[in-house]
C-alpha cells in the first residue's frame, strides 16, 4: 500500500466518520506511518484538498458513478475523493491516481475495485472546468449556486460571504478562491520577548506586511522554532494579533493597568496581551470556561502577568474576581461559527450550518454585555469574531450595545490598525479577509463605555 496515500485517507475516514479534526488527527497518523518530508508533505495536501473540495468532489462523483455519492459505503467514497482529488487538483499522472486508488479500495471495500476503476476513468475524461460547466448552475441566474459548486462551499456560506461583501461577486469568488489554498503559518514574536526580524532570519520567515510582531513561517514544522519551544514565540493568525493589539493601543483615559480576556481560549490573544501588559505595568485576567482551555490558556501565558480564572465570563458581577466596572481594557474574543477560518480548518465548511446561528449569537450578546459591564467608565471593549456573517458582527454589536443599558460609543478601529492598511472600509468597525490582508476573515469592533 502506498503510505502516503494511506495516511491520507485514515486522516479523512477519521474526518467523515469520528468528527475528528485533520490538523489534530493527522500528525499522529503520519508519525504512526513514518512519513516524513516530502512524502508527509504530499499526505498532508491530499487530506487537506479532499476536505476542502469535497463538495464539488461529491457532486463529480455523484454523476460519475450515476449514484448519489452518499449511496456509497463511506470507505469506499473516502477513497474515491482522494482519487478524484488528484485527478482533478494535482499533477499527478491519471493512471497512477487510478491504479493507486483501486488498491486503496481493494484494502479498505473489498468487492468494489472494478466499480472504483469504472467511476475514476469517468472522472478523469474531463478536466475540472468541465466538469464545473457540466454540473454547476448558470453564473447569470444562478450565482450563488454556481459559486458554490465551483469553489467547494456551501451555499449558504456564499451567500452570507457576498452579503458581508456587499454583493461585490467578484470579490466573492477572490474570497472562495483564497480559502482554498493553503495558507501560510504565521507566528507572533511576543514584544519585549523575541524580535519578529531575528525570529524571521532564525525561522527561515519573513516579516508579517501588518503585525508588528507577525512572522511569516518559510516551512517546516512550528514546533522546530526555538523561540516557539521556549515561549517567546507563539502561532498565531496575522489578524488575530491585529485585533488584539488594537485593544492595547486604544486610547484610554485615566488607569490602564487591569486588563480583561473574557473568553481567552486556546490562549493565543491572551499570550499577546499578557506579553503587552508586562511591558506596561499591567495584569490580565483571563476568562475561560471549558477546563481544558483554561488550561492551555495557563500553558500559553507562563511567566506572563496572567491570572487564569475557569468561569464563564456571563458572571461578570456575580463572580467575586469579575466585579463590573472594574477593567480598563476588555477583549470579547466571542464564540463563533469560525467562517473566518475555513482555510484553515478544511472540514468546518461541511459541519457548520445555519441552524447554530441562533444559540451563538446569544452566546455573542450575553458576552459582549458582560464585557460592557465589566469595563469601567472611560474603559473600552473590543468585540472579535473569527466570522464575517453579518449576524455576528454589526447585528451582535449593535444589539448588545442597545440591550446593555450603558452609555456605550464606537471607536473607529482603523486608526487602531497599522497606517497604510489596504480594504478597511468606512469604519467605525473594521472587517479583515483572506483576499485582501492575507489574514484570518477576522471582525474587530471597539467600543468606549460611556
Amino acid at each position: 500500500m502506498d503510505r502516503p496515500r494511506y495516511a491520507a485517507y485514515q486522516a479523512v475516514a477519521a474526518v467523515n466518520r469520528d468528527d475528528a479534526y485533520a490538523n489534530l488527527v493527522l500528525p499522529s497518523i503520519l508519525r504512526e506511518e513514518g512519513l516524513f518530508g516530502r512524502d508527509a508533505a504530499f499526505a498532508t495536501e491530499l487530506t487537506y484538498g479532499t476536505l476542502r473540495h469535497s463538495g464539488t468532489l461529491d457532486a463529480i462523483l455523484t454523476s460519475a458513478a450515476g449514484r448519489d455519492v452518499q449511496r456509497i459505503d463511506p470507505p469506499v467514497r473516502d477513497a474515491l475523493r482522494i482519487g478524484a482529488y488528484q485527478l482533478l487538483h494535482t499533477r499527478v499522472p491519471a493512471h497512477a491516481a487510478v491504479s493507486s486508488t483501486v488498491d486503496l479500495v481493494r484494502m479498505v471495500g473489498q468487492g468494489a475495485t472494478g466499480f472504483a476503476n469504472a467511476v475514476l476513468r469517468e472522472v478523469a475524461a474531463c478536466d475540472l472546468d468541465t466538469w464545473v460547466s457540466r454540473l454547476a448552475p448558470s453564473m447569470e441566474t444562478d450565482p450563488i449556486g454556481h459559486l458554490a459548486l465551483a469553489h467547494s462551499h456551501p451555499q449558504w456560506i456564499v451567500r452570507a460571504f457576498s452579503e458581508a461583501l456587499d454583493g461585490d461577486l467578484g470579490e466573492t469568488t477572490r474570497l472562495l478562491i483564497e480559502n482554498n489554498e493553503r495558507p501560510p503559518v504565521h507566528l507572533c514574536a511576543r514584544p519585549g520577548l523575541a524580535d519578529p526580524v531575528e525570529l524571521a532570519d532564525a525561522s527561515g520567515g519573513a516579516p508579517g506586511a501588518f503585525s508588528p510582531y507577525a512572522v511569516y513561517l518559510g516551512g517546516g514544522a512550528p514546533g522546530d522554532v526555538a523561540a516557539v519551544a521556549d515561549g517567546r514565540a507563539h502561532v498565531q493568525d496575522e489578524g488575530s494579533q491585529l485585533v488584539a493589539n488594537a485593544l492595547a493601543v486604544a486610547p484610554i483615559d485615566g488607569p490602564d493597568g487591569r486588563w480583561l480576556d473574557l473568553c481567552a481560549g486556546p490562549g493565543g490573544k491572551a499570550g499577546l496581551l499578557g506579553a503587552l501588559a508586562a511591558q506596561r505595568d499591567a495584569r490580565v485576567t483571563a476568562v475561560e470556561v471549558a477546563e481544558h482551555r483554561a488550561r492551555l490558556v495557563e500553558g500559553a501565558t507562563r511567566g506572563l502577568p496572567v491570572t487564569v480564572l475557569h468561569t464563564d465570563g456571563r458572571l461578570v458581577g456575580a463572580e467575586p474576581k469579575l466585579p463590573e466596572g472594574h477593567f480598563d481594557r476588555v477583549l470579547v474574543d466571542a464564540p463563533c461559527t469560525g467562517l473566518g477560518s475555513l482555510r484553515r480548518r478544511p472540514e468546518s465548511r461541511w459541519r457548520r450550518q445555519p441552524s447554530d446561528l441562533p444559540a451563538l449569537t446569544r452566546l455573542q450578546r450575553e458576552l459582549l454585555t458582560a464585557g460592557l459591564r465589566a469595563v469601567r467608565p472611560g474603559g473600552v471593549v473590543a468585540y472579535v469574531t473569527c466570522s464575517p456573517h453579518t449576524v455576528e458582527t454589526h447585528v451582535t454589536v449593535t444589539e448588545a450595545a442597545r440591550r446593555s443599558g450603558a452609555s456605550v460609543d464606537f471607536v473607529d478601529a482603523r486608526p487602531l490598525l497599522p497606517a497604510g492598511m489596504p480594504g478597511l472600509g468606512d469604519g467605525p468597525t473594521v472587517q479583515l479577509w483572506p483576499h485582501r490582508h492575507g489574514t484570518d476573515a477576522m471582525f474587530l469592533a471597539v467600543l468606549r463605555r460611556g
